[in-house]
């Protein structure tokens, strides 16, 4: 069976870390080429350590082969901004699909960049399109979790105002040090940033009003930094008068053949899904209120994960492949 060729560009962050991770063991990829501008010449293993054993491949700065159609799928492990400017800069043959992990093309009004009409890529919404995309706008972090604990509740037509708190772990800000990034200042601390303003809820607001048209549907959403690595666990605030068992049906329903995405009848905990590509969702009632809480690994379902699970999906390849990753639960 020929092999997908993968090209990665911006291979020596976290999102490009994990990737390659993922890449080098699925059965039907190849990786061609990694790019960092900052490390061309590296052995892959001096920057990401643990690979070691796993891989030879070097860092490389040369994308002739993005021109001659060298790569069959291209990822983007860049900065919010800097994926849009990278196909700007450089001219990347029409038939190397993309999948973005920045969030330059999520919005549907900044999905088009030249002859490329990019797809909001979660599996759990828009599974049909992304087997038929080439270009796919991967999700954010935050936004994946908060949608997944939503969307069964836009499908059944139920949403208004919703109150959302999520808290991440300490990968979510990206590998370069800032103030609120080093060890002595995250550790044994927990605080609020980006309240009511995150940059993920406008593409949260777009997927709800898909399923359901409704003015009334918005997120009011308070982000937490973790004093942990990896992982995001989030509680959203929704009233209904449903009883809590038809609630529970309808998440059961909608998630009937998610591969990644499982109702839980007993509470979550983040421990459950780190280091997996899995969302778990648990609901809890009292009266008019309920609590939907979902949680992720924010570097897999949440960012790169979820890439691959998408280029699953477009080279029609069984979803799972690549991806039956087993959480560290102790």
């Amino acid at each position: 069976m020929k092999k997908i060729k993968a090209g990665i560009i911006g291979g020596a962050g976290y999102t490009g870390g994990e990737l390659i991770r993922l890449l080098i063991n699925h059965p039907q990829v190849e990786i061609s080429f990694i790019n960092s501008s900052s490390n061309a010449g590296n052995l892959v293993s001096k920057v990401h350590a643990d690979l070691v054993g796993e891989t030879e491949l070097k860092f490389s700065n040369d994308l002739t082969s993005l021109g001659n159609g060298g790569v069959d799928v291209l990822f983007l492990c860049v900065g919010h901004g800097d994926a849009k400017k990278f196909l700007e800069a450089n001219s990347v043959d029409e038939k190397i699909k993309i999948i973005d992990l920045s969030q330059d093309f999520r919005l549907n009004d900044k999905s088009i960049i030249g002859n490329r009409k990019f797809v909001y890529g979660l599996p759990e919404l828009n599974k049909s399109a992304i087997q038929s995309a080439n270009n796919i706008a991967n999700p954010g972090c935050f936004a994946t979790a908060i949608q997944l604990g939503l969307l069964p509740l836009a499908n059944a037509g139920i949403l208004g105002d919703i109150y959302t708190t999520g808290i991440t772990g300490s990968t979510g800000a990206g590998q370069s040090l800032s103030n609120t990034s080093h060890f002595s200042w995250r550790a044994n601390n927990i605080s609020a940033y980006k309240t009511l303003q995150h940059q993920h809820i406008n593409e949260i607001h777009q997927s709800l009003i898909q399923l359901q048209e409704n003015d009334g549907v918005y997120v009011h959403f308070v982000p937490w930094r973790g004093d942990f690595t990896r992982g995001i666990y989030v509680t959203s605030l929704v009233d209904t008068s449903l009883p809590l068992e038809e609630v529970k049906q309808i998440f059961k329903e909608y998630y009937k053949d998610a591969a990644f995405t499982f109702f839980s009848d007993t509470m979550i905990d983040l421990k459950q899904v780190v280091n997996t590509n899995k969302c778990l969702i648990h609901i809890e009632k009292q009266g008019n209120k309920i609590a939907i809480h979902s949680a992720i690994d924010n570097l897999l379902k949440g960012a790169s994960g979820q890439a691959l699970q998408n280029m699953n999906l477009i080279f029609s390849i069984e979803e799972t492949t690549g991806l039956k990753l087993k959480a560290n639960y102790f």
